[in-house]
């Protein structure tokens, strides 16, 4: 499976983003997808992951609710929505796949896109 991260960018506080991951592959649609994220400086951290179906997801601990994550298995897509966007948020922002299901583990995740730049202004 390749991965490939879009929707990054420079964006006020407060403000939201879109991010898309795009799988090539034929069975990508049958893996579980997950968003990580690193900031300068810091360890890479789980935001979110989706099961196959996109009816299970979950969220990291700090999730208050700002950033929701979705696919769509005909575009072979995931989405990481991401609202009141605050500057503690920058950061590039990575999608992982695996078949298997792994959660908030990304050392479990087997596939990787490149990663995408947030960057929040106060």
């Amino acid at each position: 499976v390749q991965l490939q991260a879009s929707g990054g960018g420079l964006v006020q506080a407060g403000g939201l983003l879109r991010l898309s991951c795009a799988a090539s592959g034929r069975t990508s649609t049958t893996y579980y997808m997950g968003w990580f994220r690193q900031a300068p400086g810091l360890e890479r951290e789980f935001v979110a992951s989706i099961n196959p179906s996109g009816r299970g997801t979950y969220y990291a601990d700090y999730k208050t609710r700002r950033f929701t994550i979705s696919r769509d298995n005909a575009k072979n897509t995931v989405y990481l929505q991401m609202e009141s966007l605050k500057p503690e948020d920058t950061a590039v922002y990575y999608c992982a796949a695996d078949s298997t299901y792994s959660g908030s583990n990304g050392n479990s995740y087997r596939f990787w896109g490149q990663g995408t730049l947030v960057t929040v202004s106060s």
